[in-house]
């Protein structure tokens, strides 16, 4: 299977590449095209990334996350759903490698099978980085308003918490 799996990517390439010389595409020129095309939707979307970047940062590093979270506890609480993973929630939708290290640290914390570990990977894998998204998708398409984006996927955010917690009670106990 590791033979097979490391001849996979360049097999595609090839098998692209005779597609478009059989259909008659100029392959290289449209993969140059293409490449530049993506460069500068990179270049586009970067001061999005680097102040999403720098917000994830400030947000831990001061501990605003911490005290945020240790203010939203008893509402959390109150919905069922743990507080140890308000962290979690808080900065899921702004960055997936700081939420993902949240979540390993829910796991060194009190274990990938505890409630609270079986809570924060439902909730993980059933949110979104949505401001990421917006930034990046909506940044590399030139779209400057988000007016009902944001709220909705927000929306969507909290009712994916409330049905990770409650799933996990029923399901997983």
């Amino acid at each position: 299977m590791d033979n097979w799996s490391s001849w996979a990517v360049p097999c595609c390439i090839l098998i692209i590449a005779l597609f478009g010389f059989l259909r008659k595409v100029p392959v290289f020129d449209t993969f140059v095209s293409g490449a530049a095309e993506g460069l500068r939707s990179s270049a586009a979307i970067l001061p999005s990334l680097l102040g999403l970047m720098l917000a994830v940062s400030m947000l831990s590093s001061s501990g605003a996350l911490d005290l945020l979270s240790s203010f939203l506890a008893p509402a959390a609480r109150a919905v069922g759903i743990p507080p140890e993973v308000t962290p979690l929630i808080l900065i899921k939708p702004v960055s997936g490698s700081g939420s993902t290290a949240v979540l390993s640290q829910i796991f060194r914390d009190y274990g990938p099978d505890s409630l609270i570990g079986r809570v924060a990977s439902v909730l993980s894998g059933s949110t979104e980085t949505t401001f990421y998204a917006v930034a990046v998708y909506y940044g590399a398409v030139g779209i400057k308003k988000t007016r009902h984006t944001v709220p909705a996927a927000l929306t969507a955010d909290f009712a994916a918490c409330i049905f990770s917690a409650l799933t996990v009670r029923l399901f997983f106990r």
